[in-house]
């Protein structure tokens, strides 16, 4: 979401390597984060290091490093990275096809 704060996308595996599926590693610096939005396609996350509030939907989960995250398509989600001196990094991977994502209104 290019509206996040503190927050830097990588691709490591695109449409040209990957047919199916796209992977990108996200790292947000302490106290950054995305804010509410929706996708047309599911997530499926790994966290590297750090953690995290991430709400979807109605719940709010605090993750840290080793935890998964499954966002289902459609359902509105964000992230708060924790404060201090660790930022928080996943490894986000999503079906490589057309994607909308859309701000929510909080």
């Amino acid at each position: 979401v290019a509206a996040g704060t503190g927050t830097k996308r990588q691709v490591l595996i695109g449409a040209d390597e990957g047919p199916n599926f796209a992977m990108r590693r996200f790292i947000m610096e302490p106290g950054g984060g995305m804010p509410m939005h929706t996708n047309t396609v599911e997530h499926e996350q790994y966290v590297l290091s750090g953690a995290a509030q991430v709400q979807i939907g109605e719940g709010t989960h605090h993750v840290k490093a080793g935890d998964v995250v499954y966002i289902p398509a459609g359902v509105p989600h964000n992230y708060k990275a924790d404060e201090g001196d660790e930022p928080f990094e996943f490894i986000c991977v999503v079906p490589n096809g057309p994607d909308s994502i859309q701000l929510v209104d909080c």
